[in-house]
Parts: structure tokens; C-alpha cells; sequence
């Protein structure tokens, strides 16, 4: 009686001092639950002292869900968690976990669970509670009806429930839907998400029990994710060789098909497979008129089975993110498959993985019918899409691939996205025969191997996104201004090169000569490697010395003096310019190939004879001589022949190997063409 005297004070206490008013405003589901603890005989098993009292309101409509009373379900909590759960700090949050995602497994198989108005507001609400899950942060209910949410909190309890997020994604989906509240989720936005996702799996569900394709998916039991083309003023033009056919475009979780349009009706669906391993790969693709490249609204498919590429174009008036949305969705279902076979996962983890896929294509068409004042970043809202993007995103699919969702620890409680599909009569396989309620990728009081290499990924992530910021901001625009640049930034290699090339043809006698007896005691006494080891060791003395001297100093701009401003027709000139001075390179480097391959091939017998013998006497010398000797032969003999003594033999020399290269005819070349043979449809 005592515990239910002092429940009873701590409720009327709150109404005296004002910290319900913001329930008062209007009849609430938490004014009417306030009402009910504070006149229960039970107020004592319904309040728990640790929590705040919106974390007391959640946490008993969670033990209304498990049936179980708010006390006991805490005595369970408190025999199954272990000392780290129950640290005092965290004991308020551990415990809201516990009995969120409880409550969330069960709630999650009832049918249609999405469409009932209170699931979607509780499940806003725990979000709510686990930002001030304890009196301490929350002495008094002082929350606004229209509170707000932040990342954190979202990335915690949305991905209990599979369907609403992912751990790998959820910081992208709350980044998206918060673009126009900054930073913060309310529960209008919420509310329209989970409503789009009811609409989109139930979209799913109806596309898969149609009878479209069914001759060809019966076997496999595929779902159809997403259909187009059926709408006459959005066609989808399939492209093979020069023939072009309207028609209806499907994907499903294993396949693509194409169902060419005839007068009144389809032909038999093409399949373009993307579960099987035959080498597949799917990329933007350029189309146009008459073979033109113009316009960027289509998307090619090539795999070993068959002869040709396949170009789908989804044409629209501006933009192209209807083909970059089909882009990301085929990839997602691509690159599932392709885990599926990388890591060997079979039976109920194999369909768990298709539908993480699935369910992120869910989400995208949730999504896409929701305004935002920024475009939707597809490839960011796919899981797998996202790990072939991140850093380490392998060491997260490696991560996901070793973990196990229906695993159980202490403190750790799960559900299947199967068991969750099954609620929408999406049926996938086989269930689970293991014990245990799921919860996704979380886990109660800690944080489970795939979040921690999600979050070590993001980190790295935004190293790499702002070192790519970096690079965008130092871009400038032509071709004379970038040849400046690299002036200047190359200024220290090529004063260092002019000094070499001077101590090469000795301009200098003394230095020169110094130059060849150091590098000479340095090749004769086997010290290069010593030598390359210091200088590499200066190197990272320099740079430390740098850091530490500019310690807490701005970092200098790189100035260049930019040259005269160009207009277009001298920047056209220029790169014609370049243009002409490349070919003149590469004729050059075919003229040395092919006079090569003549004496390779003796077709001039006296001068392939010379190049033999020359060869064979080097091969000799190679033999028999120390390595060492031999690079210090190559040395002198290079370093030292624009020396006083040795130019007047030099330039004889070089005359001579001159006028015996120019001797040398170039083997012949003949250019044929050929004739493309491609039949029209």
C-alpha cells in the first residue's frame, strides 16, 4: 500500500505543477492512459521509479501487448540481462529496449500491423521515450504534443522493425525525411512513411498473387518488385542492335523480363536473369536517334548468355531519375544474389536476405511519393546499393554474412523479416524453427557487430566525403588554368629535374664530377638501397617537422598566377593543338614498334643480324659480370659521355646509331574494314 500511495503522489504531483498540460490541450491516448494508471488499484505495477514518465506511459502499452504486468516484466528483464545491461546509468534505456522491441515482435504479426493507427504512433513514441528515458532526463512532462525525434533515436527502435529501416540505412531514411524540419522527425512525417510503406507492400502483394508471368516464376516463387511500361505516355523502348520495341519492363526478386507490345496484347516475356552467376552487369547507357548518343535516360544489361547487349530506355521529359531508379533496384536484387552466392547462404538466411533487398525497394517506392525539397539519392536507400559505395562496405556484408538475426544472447531479442512478410502474406521458403522473438539487426543495452561496422564505415565515410569537398573546391575550369596549376605544384620536380639534366651534360665540371664519385662509391659499395631508405626516411622526418611547426596555423593557399582569360575558339584551338601533338606521339611510338617487330622478325636480314649480335653481347656481359658492375658500367657510361673528354666519341657514336635506325624500313601495315552485318527485326 505504501508503493501505491507514493505511485499515486509522484501522478497527482505531475498534475499539480503544470507537467501535463501538454496532455491537457486535448484528449490523448496518453491523457486517457494517465487518467487510467492514476485511478488503477494497480498504479504500483504500472509506474516503474527508474523511468521518466513518458518512458513509464510506453512501456506500459508494451506490457498490454506481451499481456505480461509492467512489474513482472521488469523482474523478467531484471533475471535475464546481464550486469553491463543493468549498470544504473543505463538501466532506464536498457530496460525501455527490452520491452520495446518485445512488444514490436509481437505487434509485428498481426495482419496489416502498418495500417493501424496506433502501432504507428507507438512505435513514434518509443522513439519519443528513448530520448529521455529516465527522470533525469525527463524530471517533469514538459514534451510538446508535436515533439520531435532525433537520428539517434530513430536509428534505434525504426529498425526493430525491418520493414521501416535497416541499420545500414536508417541514417540516410531519417536524413531524408528530416531535409525540411531540421534535423528532427515529427510525427506527421513519420506517420506518412509507415502509411507509404502499408500502400507499397501491399502493392507488392497483389503484383505477386497476380497471374503476370506466372508460367515462368512458378518454380522459383518470385515476387514482382516493380513494374513499368504499361502506361502508354511512359513506354519502356528496348534497344537490341538497331531495333527498337515498345514494352512492358518487370523485375522480380530473381529476374528481369521485357514483354515486347504487339496491337492488342504482349508477346512472351524475355528474361534477363539476375540470379544465376553468368556475369552480368548493369550500367547508365547513352541513346538517340539513328545510333546517336544524346540522351542519358536509359540503362544497358550484358551478361555470357546472351550475344548482344540490351539497352532499356525509360524516357521522360527532364531528368533522368525514372532510369536511375530502375538502375538501383535491378543492382539491389543483382548484388543480393551475388552475396547470396559470395558467402554460401542457404535455406531461411538465404530468403531473409532477398527480403532485406526487397524490403529496401519497399521503402525507395515509400519514399519516392513523398515530397522532399531534395532528390531522392536511390543508390544511398539500398543496402546492398550502399555497401558497394561505403568504405568497408565489404567488411559489412562480411559482418552481415557471419551474423545470425535469430541468434539469442542476454538481453538480445530478434525477429525474422520473414515472420514479418508473413503478416502481408508475402510467404518466402521455409520459417524458422529456432526460439526467440526478432528484432532485426539490434540488440538490447549494446551494440551488435553489424552496427559497429556500419558506424565505423560512416565514419570513414564522411573522412572521404570531405576530403572529395576538398577536391571539388580546387577544380577550375580550362585548360590553360589547369596546365598553370600543375605548373606550379610540379615547380619543385622540375627544378630538381633541370639540375639533374645540368649535371648530366656537365655543365658544371665539379659538380658533375663530384656527382659520378659519390654515386660511383655508392653503386660499387652495394649502399643504393641505404640510400633509397634515407631519402624516404627524410621524407617523414620533413613531414613531421612540418606538422609540428604549422601546429594550430591555417594552412597557406596554393597560389598561381593565373593566365590570360581564353575565349572559346582559342580553348578550341588549344585542344586541337594538343590533339595533333598526341597523334604526332603516338605515330611515333607505332613507327619504333613496328621497326622493332621488323627485326624481331628479320624481315631486313643485314640490320636484324647487327641488332642479334648486339643482343648477344649483352647477354654475354649480363652473365658473366656481378649485377652490380653492370649497373655501375650502365652509370659511367651514360653519366659520362657528354663529359669534356668523351663528347667528341659521343656525338660520332650517336650519329652513327642514328643513321642505322633511320636505315630501318618499317614492317608494313594494311588497314581493313570491316563490315558490320546487323540484320533488322
Amino acid at each position: 500500500m505504501a508503493a501505491v500511495s507514493k505511485t499515486r503522489s509522484i501522478i497527482e504531483g505531475f498534475v499539480r505543477d503544470g507537467s501535463f498540460k501538454w496532455l491537457l490541450k486535448s484528449r490523448s491516448p496518453f491523457h486517457e492512459e494517465f487518467e487510467e494508471m492514476k485511478l488503477s488499484p494497480s498504479a504500483d505495477r504500472n509506474w516503474v521509479f527508474e523511468l521518466s514518465p513518458v518512458a513509464n506511459i510506453v512501456v506500459r502499452r508494451c506490457s498490454k501487448i506481451l499481456d505480461i504486468p509492467t512489474r513482472e516484466l521488469q523482474d523478467i528483464f531484471n533475471r535475464e540481462a546481464s550486469d553491463a545491461t543493468k549498470d544504473p546509468s543505463l538501466y532506464a534505456r536498457n530496460f525501455l529496449e527490452y520491452s520495446c522491441f518485445r512488444a514490436l515482435a509481437v505487434s509485428t504479426q498481426v495482419n496489416g500491423y502498418m495500417e493501424d493507427k496506433k502501432f504507428r504512433r507507438l512505435t513514434f513514441d518509443m522513439m519519443l521515450a528513448w530520448e529521455v528515458p529516465d527522470t533525469a532526463s525527463q524530471p517533469t512532462m514538459d514534451i510538446e504534443e508535436d515533439a520531435s525525434v532525433g537520428i539517434e533515436a530513430f536509428s534505434r527502435i525504426a529498425p526493430a522493425v525491418p520493414v521501416i529501416a535497416d541499420v545500414i540505412i536508417s541514417d540516410y531514411i531519417f536524413e531524408f525525411l528530416t531535409t525540411s524540419t531540421g534535423g528532427r522527425l515529427q510525427y506527421s512525417t513519420f506517420d506518412k512513411y509507415l502509411i507509404g510503406l502499408d500502400r507499397a507492400l501491399r502493392k507488392l502483394k497483389s503484383q505477386s498473387e497476380s497471374s503476370l508471368l506466372s508460367s515462368q516464376r512458378s518454380e522459383r516463387g518470385e515476387k514482382i518488385l516493380e513494374m513499368d511500361g504499361t502506361v502508354t505516355t511512359q513506354p519502356v523502348l528496348q534497344h537490341v542492335g538497331i531495333s527498337t520495341w515498345p514494352g512492358r519492363l518487370t523485375l522480380t526478386d530473381h529476374a528481369m523480363y521485357f514483354e515486347a507490345l504487339r496491337v492488342v496484347s504482349y508477346d512472351k516475356p524475355t528474361v534477363y536473369e539476375l540470379a544465376d552467376d553468368l556475369k552480368q552487369f548493369v550500367k547508365p547507357e547513352l541513346t538517340g536517334p539513328w545510333g546517336t548518343r544524346l540522351f542519358d535516360k536509359a540503362f544497358l544489361y550484358k551478361s555470357v548468355s546472351i550475344s548482344e547487349a540490351v539497352v532499356m530506355e525509360l524516357p521522360e521529359l527532364k531528368g533522368h531519375a525514372r532510369r536511375d531508379y530502375w538502375l538501383a533496384i535491378i543492382r539491389e536484387i543483382l548484388y543480393a544474389h551475388r552475396f547470396i552466392r559470395k558467402f554460401q547462404i542457404m535455406g531461411v538466411a538465404r530468403d531473409e536476405t532477398l527480403l532485406k533487398a526487397i524490403y529496401g525497394i519497399v521503402r525507395m517506392q515509400a519514399l519516392k511519393d513523398m515530397s522532399s525539397p531534395i532528390p531522392l539519392c536511390f543508390e544511398a536507400g539500398l543496402m546492398f546499393n550502399a555497401c558497394d559505395q561505403l568504405p568497408g562496405g565489404d567488411r559489412i556484408l562480411e559482418t552481415l554474412a557471419t551474423s545470425r538475426n535469430s541468434s539469442i544472447t542476454s538481453g538480445m531479442f530478434s525477429i525474422s523479416a520473414t515472420t514479418m512478410a508473413s503478416s502481408y502474406g508475402l510467404v518466402f521458403g521455409t520459417t524458422s524453427n529456432e526460439s526467440g522473438i526478432v528484432v532485426g539487426d539490434v540488440s538490447v543495452g549494446m551494440l551488435t557487430p553489424l552496427e559497429k561496422a556500419v558506424k565505423e564505415s560512416r565514419s570513414s565515410y564522411k573522412m572521404v566525403a570531405n576530403a572529395q569537398a576538398t577536391v571539388d573546391g580546387v577544380k577550375v575550369e580550362g585548360i590553360d588554368t589547369n596546365l598553370a596549376v600543375m605548373k606550379e605544384l610540379l615547380y619543385p620536380v622540375t627544378e630538381l629535374g633541370n639540375r639533374l639534366v645540368k649535371l648530366f651534360y656537365w655543365e658544371e665540371p665539379v659538380m658533375s664530377l663530384s656527382f659520378c664519385l659519390v654515386f660511383t662509391y655508392v653503386i660499387y659499395g652495394g649502399l643504393i638501397s641505404y640510400v633509397f631508405a634515407s631519402l624516404l626516411g627524410f621524407l617523414a622526418l620533413f613531414i613531421l617537422m612540418t606538422r609540428w611547426s604549422s601546429r594550430g596555423r591555417p594552412v597557406d593557399e596554393f597560389k598561381v598566377i593565373a593566365p590570360p582569360p581564353m575565349n572559346t575558339m582559342e580553348q578550341l584551338l588549344a585542344v586541337q593543338n594538343a590533339i595533333s601533338q598526341a597523334e604526332e606521339l603516338i605515330q611515333d611510338g607505332n613507327v619504333v614498334l613496328l621497326k622493332l617487330r621488323g627485326l624481331l622478325l628479320s624481315i631486313f636480314p643485314q640490320a636484324s643480324d647487327r641488332f642479334a649480335v648486339a643482343l648477344v653481347i649483352i647477354a654475354v656481359f649480363v652473365a658473366f659480370v656481378p649485377m652490380r658492375f653492370v649497373i655501375l658500367a650502365v652509370f659511367l657510361e651514360e653519366f659520362t659521355k657528354y663529359s669534356p673528354i668523351r663528347t667528341p666519341s659521343t656525338e660520332r657514336w650517336s650519329r652513327r646509331l642514328r643513321e642505322w635506325w633511320f636505315s630501318i624500313p618499317a614492317a608494313p601495315v594494311v588497314l581493313e574494314i570491316v563490315k558490320e552485318d546487323k540484320k533488322k527485326k
